[in-house]
């Protein structure tokens, strides 16, 4: 039986003449001007009225079976790997675009030209007086020696800028992840107490890290990064950023000895301590001093475009000064803090220090995947924002796979964790880049740095490096953000606050678990509690709205149209959606007063939001059939997804509801209810 003989054998006045109107008369419009061999089967015209046959291809049951998961996971693997399959079968040319896509050096290096060329020299080299200071700064908060952080700006740059993606993204240490990674390693090995422990500790899980990263590009697993919302990361960076600074004041203090933790109390109180016994104010003078000059720098950058250039050397110009200072006046025989030796050379191999057994792989692999998401998320977020800005879309798989190499290699050669930066992206946006050749340029600067420079740093001030990090957080302290996060959506500031108290006065895996956990429990609530709202008629038309949201809608007399607000209907909340619409007929006196007609005879639902249904849905939707049958309401489902008509199809529930009685829109199972009782009245 198909689904015309369904609706002529239930519905009476399909049999008879009807006006064409709503969604009829639309349908009616559009197979007229069909070509004759079709119009011909689906309107037939009299000289009065018309008598609709609905063509199959309009009908929600008579559709194919959609394609089993399994299928779509393999159409959609070969659609991105064979995108360019069809032009050529060559194996040659499968694997030139294998290349392509893995390196897209070999794509853009193409159209690479002289002038693109000087452009990226300027930015390379721009880039390198901010990254060199930053990077020795940023290895002292990772608690490794100064080279360490240089190695991390000349191994990954280079790896970058053959299989990045984006055109703009400066790639080196950044604060939050060398933060990240000491607060995490110095739990397992203290660094005071066994430095050699603890590189091994930091290597390893950097190559836990790229191998992460990878694995998430190569399987299409970009998605895993959006779980950290941009709410949770904005309150994340801000408490990341206060604590970072925190730490900064062993070195502005010029303090000997200061506490592992990372909290605010733990470090309030170990700054209280050492104040009370001896430190050296030259060193907080010394870094202020630097400090202001920095901020006003970078103010003066930002009021004259065209002064790009200060703020980027500003931090190389500190460490020059301050060193000369120092030198000349020998302030560390008085108590101010250096450097001392920076090792030279280029980086050293770390294969034999990458430990894959004994007692702290596990741990390694774990803080593997927490500095693998948040890489990410800075790495691509940065991307994203200034590839939006010049126009072309940044492949986010790319972005991952690219930055997995780049880490796996770097932990082979004594890098730890490295990503975008988003001060560093920005200078090498305004200094004018063209390609990730400048990140080329600004390796190759730091080459120069490591083998002819690192004895000039000797003399180098700690509190120059502290100056250095500090001049660079307010970037990461978004407070604007958190208002408009604040007025937008109350439940998304409740994450963001969350991450940033819990930095703050936990840790940082602290502050991420109660982000995620914030972030997962409103995502739990909303597929709990579904949105569940009736719908009217806005008079004179075809259309049908919320009723809560627009109170001017009318009621269908002794009609209630339910709309369902989820695209799963599942387990978690089958029984509560179930429950809620029957509450309408059950309990909702008021509702029923509101229709013309006391007594509620039909209900519509909605479930054209609904793209899939479990074992649990299909059952909750049966009771509520029998339900309502029992109450003598007959029930209508209009226009269910795909996978879920499939679905019921499989349980036999379209038999049990009746095929006449489900339709394409809510606008033709009222049209069908309405001739329907105009039918049983005239009769």
């Amino acid at each position: 039986m198909n689904y015309q003989e369904s609706l002529s054998k239930d519905h009476p006045y399909f049999t008879k003449a009807i006006e064409p109107s709503g969604f009829s008369q639309t349908l009616q419009e559009v197979m007229t001007s069909v070509p004759n061999e079709h119009s011909s089967n689906s309107i037939e015209q009299n000289s009065e009225l018309s008598v609709i046959r609905l063509e199959p291809v309009f009908s929600v049951l008579n559709t194919p079976d959609p394609p089993a998961p399994w299928k779509e996971l393999v159409s959609s693997m070969k659609e991105k790997v064979l995108t360019r399959g069809k032009q050529s079968s060559s194996l040659l040319h499968f694997i030139l675009l294998g290349l392509q896509g893995l390196f897209p050096v070999l794509t853009w290096g193409r159209n690479y030209d002289l002038k693109s060329f000087r452009s990226d020299i300027m930015a390379g080299l721009t880039l390198a007086s901010l990254g060199i200071p930053q990077s020795i700064g940023y290895a002292n908060l990772a608690k490794l020696e100064p080279q360490y952080g240089l190695y991390t700006n000349l191994v990954p740059p280079l790896i970058y800028a053959v299989m990045g993606s984006s055109r703009e993204i400066a790639v080196g240490p950044v604060a939050v992840v060398s933060l990240l990674v000491s607060s995490l390693c110095q739990k397992i090995v203290d660094p005071s107490l066994d430095p050699t422990g603890y590189k091994k500790i930091v290597f390893t899980v950097t190559f836990f890290t790229g191998i992460f990263q990878a694995s998430f590009g190569f399987l299409r697993l970009g998605f895993l990064v959006d779980f950290l919302s941009h709410a949770a990361i904005v309150g994340f960076m801000g408490g990341a950023a206060i604590v970072i600074g925190l730490q900064q004041l062993k070195g502005l203090l010029g303090l000997t000895h200061f506490t592992n933790k990372t909290d605010l109390v733990s470090v309030i109180k170990a700054v209280w301590l050492c104040l009370h016994q001896s430190w050296h104010p030259e060193n907080f003078f010394l870094g202020c001093s630097f400090l202001i000059f920095i901020l006003v720098t970078r103010f003066l950058g930002r009021r004259n475009l065209k002064l790009f250039w200060l703020p980027a050397i500003a931090p190389l110009l500190s460490v020059i000064l301050s060193t000369v200072i120092v030198f000349l006046t020998r302030a560390d025989k008085h108590g101010l803090k250096i450097i001392k030796e920076v090792k030279s050379g280029l980086n050293p191999s770390s294969v034999k220090l990458l430990q894959f057994t004994g007692p702290y792989v596990g741990e390694s692999a774990k803080i593997g995947v927490i500095c693998a998401v948040i890489a990410l998320t800075e790495a691509v977020a940065v991307g994203r924002s200034f590839a939006s800005v010049r126009g072309y879309q940044l492949d986010g798989n790319k972005e991952m796979v690219s930055m997995g190499f780049m880490n796996i290699i770097g932990s082979l050669s004594s890098c730890y964790v490295a990503t975008g930066s988003f001060s560093r992206t920005a200078v090498n946006f305004i200094a004018g880049c063209k390609s990730p050749v400048s990140n080329i340029i600004m390796a190759i600067t730091v080459f120069l740095t490591l083998e002819f420079l690192t004895r000039l740093l000797y003399y180098t001030p700690l509190a120059i490096l502290s100056s250095i990090i500090l001049a660079a957080l307010p970037g990461l302290i978004d407070v604007r953000e958190a208002c408009s996060i604040w007025k937008v959506d109350k439940m998304d500031f409740l994450a963001c606050i969350g991450a940033f108290f819990g930095v703050l006065f936990g840790s940082v895996e602290i502050g991420l678990m109660v982000a995620l956990t914030i972030s997962f429990a409103r995502i739990i609530l909303s597929s709990i509690r579904p949105r569940i709202e009736t719908l009217g008629r806005i008079q004179g038309t075809n259309i049908f709205c919320s009723k809560s949201q627009h109170p001017v809608v009318s009621l269908e007399p002794g009609v209630l149209i339910i709309h369902i607000g989820t695209s799963f209907l599942c387990f978690m909340n089958a029984n509560f959606t179930k429950e809620r619409i029957l509450s309408y007929v059950m309990e909702d006196e008021e509702l029923q007063e509101e229709n013309n007609e006391g007594k509620i005879l039909y209900m519509v639902i909605d479930m054209s939001n609904l793209m899939n249904i479990d074992s649990s849905g299909i059952a909750a939707v049966e009771e509520m059939h029998n339900k309502l049958e029992s109450f003598g309401i007959q029930m209508a489902i209009v226009n269910p997804g795909w996978q879920v008509i499939h679905k019921m199809k499989l349980a036999r529930l379209v038999e049990r509801i009746g095929v006449s009685w489900i339709f394409l829109s809510v606008g033709e199972a009222v049209e069908a209810w309405l001739s329907y009782k105009e039918d049983n009245n005239s009769a």
